[in-house]
């Protein structure tokens, strides 16, 4: 199963546009939030209208630059914050917006806040699953995708917790443009594909192999 995996539009539809053949490939489209850019609430319907075109099965969530009930207002259907979904064997949990720091964006949030989008995957019995995509936008903290340039790491905590206890099969997260990586927790692999606004994205092939799903394959792409 081939997943296209993006994040970070902030209202930029024009490289969108230029990645049509990459959305036909994939079986399905990964998106770790913020269509709107920074300061341009007008900008991020015009995204989601776009990406929404090219592809009819997309797994999203909100953006720090995205107001809070961004995609419940406009196109609830893509949703996977605060959620469980089923696909082809896989489940699909998503925690929106950006841990709290500079508060001029729309929708920062508290750790403990964030943590509870994905309740439906912790109030469960089994401690890990190894068939789950769990979309953050905000990075978990102490992982290749979290670092800013001065290499200080920025993620939640709390969500590399829930990584190191869940073990989901991927986690894909966003948010820190200037951390495109692929790394591993564990048994979790990690991708933030860097930004779409940069012209950056990903592309995860994930298969069942003797009754256990793993990634088969996870590499960045730059148009």
């Amino acid at each position: 199963m081939k997943f296209l995996v993006i994040s970070d539009i902030h209202g930029n539809t024009e490289n969108l546009e230029k990645m049509k053949d990459q959305f036909k490939e994939a079986d399905a489209v990964l998106f770790a939030g913020d269509f709107t850019e920074f300061g341009k609430e007008e900008t991020g319907v015009p995204a989601l209208k776009k990406l929404c075109s090219l592809h009819d099965t997309i797994f999203a969530v909100n953006g720090n630059c995205d107001t809070p009930t961004f995609l419940a207002d406009n196109n609830d259907s893509i949703s996977v914050e605060n959620s469980l979904v089923s696909f082809e064997g896989l489940c699909i949990a998503g925690c929106g917006g950006g841990t709290i720091f500079t508060k001029t964006t729309a929708n920062e949030r508290e750790e403990s806040d964030m943590i509870k989008d994905f309740h439906l995957v912790t109030d469960e019995e089994n401690t890990q699953w190894d068939n789950l995509i769990a979309i953050m936008h905000n990075p978990p903290k102490d992982t290749e995708c979290d670092k800013i340039p001065n290499g200080v790491h920025v993620g939640s905590a709390l969500l590399k917790e829930f990584v190191d206890k869940v073990q989901p099969l991927l986690v894909v997260t966003g948010h820190i443009h200037e951390s495109a990586a692929i790394c591993s927790v564990g048994k979790t692999t990690v991708i933030n594909p860097g930004a779409v606004l940069e012209g950056k994205y990903a592309v995860v092939e994930a298969e069942k192999e003797n009754n256990e799903w793993k990634i088969k394959k996870a590499e960045l792409k730059s148009l």
